[in-house]
């Protein structure tokens, strides 16, 4: 058994998005359903509200005003991405749990963790709230690795069905970061072509893989076999994160593709193979989207369970 840990807190449930918004307090309700009879030997992880320090290792002090602001006036940053009074804090807390699971596989306290939190992150750039998204929650605690505990390399895999185009962003020019989106093409935000691979001392460090409407499994597995392995055992990263969104599952209403539950056990162990040549099993993973309340909550199960190494329960 492996030692996973697992972050999540009440806190990310006041993030009120407003009836019939995709992503809702009852994604976290569902998958907490879900994981409570599953039994999984998890240690728990304490989150943390991120400084602005922090932020701004990915953020623009604008930005961050920015999003202050509106979240006091309850005015929405984007027309997608709404936000209430205590939206600012909440998200504070969502990056600081991913910082806060990052710092505890580092210190091998635990050999991976996941963080169960909202708002999601991938989307937001710099200067910019976009797509639900307010704070980008790997890109901080990604640079916090780097800045903080020296790392030199890192690798962070975006499996959301949507390009983690913040992230891609805030990464573009630099070589320490590899960064890999897997994501249906076209879909929104519409950026994320295989042509777009890094720019100056980056370029070659950003590895997109744009799939098709209705791709399963099968065209999952062969991408992460074929195209990402070799090039994460290639970058040798001192640890890998994971934009594990889920919204790719067959069953989510804002996607076309056919990927399952257990397809995302399937990915999760390849990374899981990766981590264990390159890192010493190091992984962050962290939730992003999936909007299917079965559909994410039966995948959020299978990952954890893969996780954990608890391949009986899968």
């Amino acid at each position: 058994m492996l030692k996973t840990g697992f972050v999540t807190d009440s806190r990310y449930l006041d993030h009120d998005t407003g009836q019939g918004h995709p992503e809702r307090a009852d994604r976290l309700r569902a998958c907490l359903t879900a994981l409570e009879p599953a039994d999984l030997e998890l240690i728990p992880i304490r989150p943390q509200l991120a400084t602005t320090e922090q932020l701004c290792y990915a953020h623009t002090t604008g930005h961050i005003d920015r999003v202050r602001q509106h979240c006091q006036q309850q005015i929405p940053l984007e027309y997608d991405t709404t936000v209430v009074q205590s939206s600012y804090e909440v998200a504070l807390l969502a990056t600081g749990a991913v910082i806060a699971v990052a710092e505890a596989v580092i210190s091998s306290q635990i050999d991976n963790g996941f963080a169960l939190v909202r708002p999601p992150g991938h989307h937001a750039t710099p200067d910019r709230a976009m797509g639900f998204c307010l704070f980008n929650n790997v890109a901080i605690a990604a640079r916090h690795l780097q800045r903080v505990h020296g790392l030199e390399r890192i690798a962070i895999i975006d499996w959301d069905v949507h390009h983690g185009n913040g992230t891609q962003d805030i990464f573009y020019a630099d070589p320490s970061v590899l960064f890999f989106s897997i994501h249906q093409s076209p879909l929104y935000p519409g950026t994320g072509l295989a042509k777009e691979s890094g720019t100056g001392e980056g370029a070659g460090t950003t590895l997109n893989c744009p799939m098709p409407p209705y791709s399963g499994v099968a065209d999952y597995v062969q991408r992460f076999r074929e195209q990402l392995q070799p090039r994460v055992v290639e970058f040798k990263p001192d640890c890998i994160f994971i934009s594990a969104g889920f919204d790719a599952h067959q069953r989510d209403p804002l996607s076309q593709m056919n990927m399952t539950s257990a397809g995302f056990a399937d990915l999760t162990e390849i990374v899981q193979e990766m981590a264990d040549t390159v890192c010493q099993g190091r992984i962050v993973s962290l939730l992003e989207g999936g909007y299917d309340l079965e559909g994410l909550s039966t995948s959020v199960l299978a990952h954890l369970t893969r996780l954990s190494d608890s391949d009986d329960q899968i």
